[in-house]
């Protein structure tokens, strides 16, 4: 086992709880849950989805921190302390791989949200929507710019995590977290202010209860629920393997479930008032296409739109960085873990091996980029990434994880780590009956769904 010096552990419970909440807020939350919520019909998915938040994906939440604290050890080398020789430790695996595998395609998408700060803010982005929209375009096709950023990107995560869990991650992330949700409160207001924002408040507000049973509507907001707090990927783990054994796992998750689903809300205060002030808005419009092309289109209409535009986007890399932190802190714990690499070295070699990886999603949108599409598929690498790490690897690695607690660890054994030195743990049988039955359940329909989808494309 690795040092305490070279692991490291939280300085506080609030580090923790920032650090966590940090993992979880990401792009997801900020184009994501919007759009979903666009496409889910509105207020009605919001309902389901608070509903899944917390039927489901709280306690996987728990699960996952009760294993990392248990065995103070990244995901391999909990799972097999836990269970020693047996294969479990492949469910660890599958987290560290997960972690790099969506870094490397996440890392690129973050790039573009730091160069977009510089296009809102200086105006560079404007025109009807064709012209901002083949702005994109020929942004995305440079295929060298968007390597350069995603090293950016990647330097910038590294530099953090070479200062350990205290002094890089905890550091960092308690200063970006307040003003990541001060940025998010302000553009809320402002664009709550903007012309049509009344139309987009009430689509974001008013259910339409005849979608609230749609299979879709149901299927779409587990998954977003799922996705967006970074579960199954090793990350809560791998956080949780630096608490202490004193802390409260219970408020602990449930304040970092707050913070995440307070944020994805937020985040609909300012994409639905902001693109129902623009004429023909299309609230189903999603990811990229909604963030780089939709609204710079409203910023560059706006009285002081500049500022409105880079302040967005400076929200977005914000967003996009405290996820990176963590995704990259999965694969390097692993190696101080198991191969008691030093953190420097573990860092170094990580983040090196990630940017390799990433080159091809960074020229995947570029025409001259022949490693950037798959050959005689047609579809480009960054699209064959998410697809493989969010909509297989993430859901089969949740799956594993509550049959593992709830089946194989024991729910019984996971409360007991828990109650150390008598902490409380409210609702333990409701936790054990959801971990053991409905969570299993649930994510094996997501499985389901997102092979049938891949199947029938």
């Amino acid at each position: 086992m690795a040092s305490t010096a070279e692991r490291g552990t939280w300085g506080s419970k609030a580090g923790f709880i920032l650090a966590a909440a940090g993992s979880a807020v990401g792009l997801g939350n900020i184009w994501g849950f919007p759009t979903q919520v666009g496409q889910g019909g509105g207020a009605v998915f919001v309902l389901v989805y608070l509903l899944c938040v917390l039927l489901i994906c709280l306690p996987i939440m728990m699960a996952e921190l009760m294993i990392g604290r248990h065995a103070q050890l990244a995901p391999v080398g909990s799972y097999a302390a836990i269970r020693p020789n047996t294969r479990w430790w492949l469910v660890g695996l599958l987290g560290v791989l997960a972690g790099a595998g969506i870094l490397s395609f996440y890392s690129v998408i973050a790039g573009w949200s730091v160069a977009y700060i510089w296009f809102a803010g200086t105006g560079a982005v404007t025109g009807d929507a064709e012209a901002v929209g083949a702005f994109f375009s020929d942004f995305t096709a440079n295929g060298p710019l968007s390597v350069g950023l995603t090293l950016v990107v990647l330097g910038a995560t590294a530099t953090v995590l070479l200062g350990g869990v205290q002094s890089g991650i905890e550091r960092v992330t308690k200063l970006m977290m307040p003003a990541l949700i001060a940025l998010l409160l302000v553009l809320a207001v402002r664009a709550t202010t903007l012309p049509g924002a009344a139309e987009g408040l009430a689509y974001y507000l008013r259910p339409d209860f005849s979608r609230l049973l749609d299979p879709m509507v149901l299927l779409a907001a587990l998954g977003q629920a799922f996705f967006s707090l970074s579960l199954g990927m090793g990350a809560m783990l791998t956080y949780g393997s630096y608490l202490s054994k004193r802390s409260s796992i219970v408020s602990a998750a449930c304040w970092v479930v707050l913070l995440d689903t307070s944020m994805a809300l937020l985040a609909g205060f300012i994409i639905f008032p902001s693109g129902f002030s623009i004429a023909g808005f299309d609230p189903s419009a999603s990811g990229p296409g909604l963030i780089f092309t939709v609204l710079p289109r409203l910023f560059a209409t706006l009285p002081g739109g500049q500022l409105f535009g880079a302040g967005f986007f400076v929200l977005l890399t914000m967003a996009a960085l405290t996820s990176t932190i963590s995704l990259l802190e999965v694969p390097v714990a692993h190696f101080i873990d198991v191969h008691r690499w030093p953190r420097r070295r573990a860092v170094l070699l990580v983040t090196t091996a990630v940017f390799l990886i990433a080159i091809p999603s960074a020229l995947g949108n570029g025409a001259v980029a022949t490693l950037g599409t798959l050959p005689g598929l047609g579809i480009d690498f960054l699209t064959v990434m998410a697809t493989v790490w969010n909509e297989f690897a993430l859901p089969i690695g949740g799956l594993l994880t509550a049959v593992f607690v709830g089946w194989i660890w024991r729910a019984d054994q996971a409360i007991t780590e828990v109650q150390l030195h008598g902490t409380a743990f409210p609702g333990q049988h409701v936790w054990s009956f959801l971990i053991r039955w409905v969570c299993p359940a649930a994510i094996a329909v997501i499985i389901g769904f997102a092979v049938y989808t891949v199947a029938s494309a």
